[in-house]
């Protein structure tokens, strides 16, 4: 009986000290939390936070700016969220944006690296770096896509070749319903082919069609994918685990191991006296440190910075023009203006130009009101905030915090001067006066 009642005295100490161990790691990680989700004075309002995700729950991954645009209506036009263990910065309207990213550019010349971009990139290219190794990409790239026709006649001619193409694509359907997602995709990419690897290719070119894909299916998951978002939040759990997020990553792998063998192909019959490329000329400039480790010119900066230059001239242009064939036919008296303009200035016999620009005032506002409703970039890419900044009397302390620029036409918009058409079901707004 003694023996029992030691038993039953030992098995309640036992499950006591295990319900105060739990009692006390809750108590400890919720402390932590809290002291983790504490802010500085005078640091931009946020809404609401649930512990630990932070305002992850709240926001649509489909369509972030969306749920931004509710909290910049309520708390104004610089907010913070937390995600996760993340903190970021949202800055809104047009002067706040040019103060932040112009007169204060410095400020916030790094990038945050997410989980994910580190996985991938690894600090290289143009678009996920920072500090010296973006300013010696980013000039070395502005340099040389000048020399090969960037802001140029020679690059317009390109351009007004490729659309003749793409219209012979488009032609070959013979009025039949199709899906015009590729053939606009080739179209735009071939411009961008042309400076990178001197050549531009086949709409029916399976490798071409391949790197396309490839390029698509990484742009959809990484944008539209739950456990994407999870990994970079939570990435010592979630990189354990299978999902998107892994399918992301080997589409990843595969696109630098397609761009390494375009580099390895262009080796063969190189001439550094005469470039051809983007491709080319980068090599040149490698052959210049050879064996040198204090400067951003190797081989995976190529890569990246190739990749980079078909993810920003390539997505963005493309579905700003798909943005377009849709508004064209949910406004068909739109299109019908548009139209009668470009026959009256340009007609049927003649590539239109830049140098129509100023004769088609009614075409150029419907581009722009395009550009408005169509935003391809809502919310840019966050950079980091390098120093100490007052931003709209606002304190963002050094290296903590995210600062993203927030684009959405709700928020900071543009001006055209279309007549107002009817809203959009798949709209927040109609096209306007």
């Amino acid at each position: 009986m003694l023996e029992a009642a030691d038993s039953l005295a030992a098995a309640f100490w036992a499950a006591l000290h295990l319900r105060t161990l739990l009692l006390a790691a809750v108590t400890f990680l919720f402390l932590a939390d809290y002291l983790k989700s504490r802010r500085p004075k005078n640091y931009p309002p946020r809404p609401p936070r649930l512990p630990f995700v932070g305002n992850s729950f709240q926001m649509d991954l489909t369509q972030s700016h969306l749920a931004v645009q509710k909290f910049v209506k309520k708390y104004g036009n610089v907010i913070s969220l937390d995600f996760g263990i993340k903190s970021a910065v949202i800055i809104s309207s047009l002067p706040l944006i040019k103060e932040a990213f112009s007169h204060l550019d410095e400020n916030f010349i790094n990038r945050r690296i997410f989980p994910l971009q580190r996985q991938i990139f690894n600090g290289n290219g143009l678009i996920f770096s920072s500090g010296q190794t973006w300013k010696e990409q980013r000039r070395f790239a502005l340099m040389t896509l000048r020399n090969f026709g960037l802001g140029k006649k020679s690059l317009e001619h390109r351009i007004q070749e490729e659309a003749s193409h793409l219209v012979e694509a488009i032609g070959e359907e013979e009025g039949q319903p199709f899906d015009p997602h590729f053939k606009i995709y080739s179209a735009v990419s071939n411009i961008i082919c042309s400076i990178t690897f001197g050549e531009r290719f086949e709409y029916h070119d399976s490798q071409f069609q391949e790197l396309l894909q490839l390029l698509d299916k990484a742009m959809y998951l990484g944008t539209t994918s739950l456990m994407v978002h999870l990994y970079n939040i939570f990435p010592w759990i979630t990189k354990h685990l299978p999902g998107q997020h892994q399918t992301l990553l080997a589409t990843w792998r595969k696109l630098k191991s397609y761009i390494a063998d375009i580099i390895d192909n262009h080796r063969k019959d190189w001439n550094p006296d005469e470039p051809r490329d983007f491709i080319d000329a980068f090599l040149n400039e490698m052959a210049k440190y050879p064996g040198k480790t204090t400067t951003s010119f190797n081989e995976e900066n190529l890569i990246c910075s190739t990749l980079d230059l078909f993810l920003a001239g390539t997505e963005t242009t493309s579905s700003t023009l798909r943005w377009a064939l849709l508004y064209m036919a949910l406004y068909p008296e739109v299109q019908e203006n548009v139209q009668a303009e470009i026959d009256r200035v340009i007609g049927q016999s003649k590539h239109p130009s830049l140098a129509d620009r100023d004769s088609m005032p009614y075409t150029n506002a419907v581009v722009h009101e395009i550009l408005r409703m169509g935003n391809s970039v809502p919310l840019n890419i966050p950079r980091e905030v390098a120093v100490d900044t007052t931003l709209a009397g606002f304190h963002l302390p050094k290296e903590s915090e995210l600062a993203s620029e927030n684009n959405w036409p709700g928020l900071s918009s543009l001006f055209s001067s279309l007549p107002l058409c009817k809203n959009l079901p798949s709209s927040h707004q109609p096209m306007r006066t």
